[in-house]
């Protein structure tokens, strides 16, 4: 693991005063001149593990305590947080866990968008993303973990979809 600048140490610490895991880079903006220097942070901190990129503008910090630089989060508080809220759900056999249909713990979390789809690896999690409308986002129902609101496929369109599974 890399040394940490007295800049960097100022964001981290800063970060983690404020209790502030998912930051967007105008949070970076505090501790910068200009644009370029704020970069350089970001793409510093990226590449030393203790910010991982989430979307085009949203981070996750690496808590210190996290000394080996690997940490994990809820999934489906990272989901909501890469879609900020918006435009998603949570279904597959991640919903069927949640509302206890099954009691296997699902190896990925379905989501299904409207932005985007394929796979990626986010935190330790695996994310299968699908495509879907609108009209099915509004659909689903929004839960909470701790104060942290999400997006999630209701339990009787989860039971839907595993019939046509089973």
């Amino acid at each position: 693991m890399k040394g940490i600048s007295k800049k960097e140490i100022k964001v981290i610490s800063r970060l983690e005063f404020d209790n502030t895991y998912f930051f967007t880079s105008g949070y970076i903006d505090k501790f910068s001149d200009n644009k370029t220097q704020r970069y350089n942070i970001i793409k510093n901190l990226i590449r030393k593990k203790r910010i991982v990129k989430l979307n085009r503008n949203k981070y996750y910090l690496i808590p210190i305590k996290a000394r080996t630089g690997n940490w994990t989060e809820h999934p489906y508080l990272v989901a909501d947080e890469i879609f900020e809220g918006d435009g998603y759900f949570i279904g597959g056999w991640a919903a069927a866990n949640y509302w206890r249909l099954t009691d296997q713990i699902p190896m990925r979390s379905d989501i299904w968008t409207t932005k985007r789809q394929g796979k990626a690896e986010i935190l330790g999690i695996k994310f299968q993303f699908h495509r879907t409308t609108n009209k099915r986002v509004e659909e689903s129902v929004i839960e909470k973990i701790g104060e942290h609101p999400f997006r999630i496929q209701s339990k009787e369109k989860t039971k839907k979809w595993m019939t046509k599974r089973m």
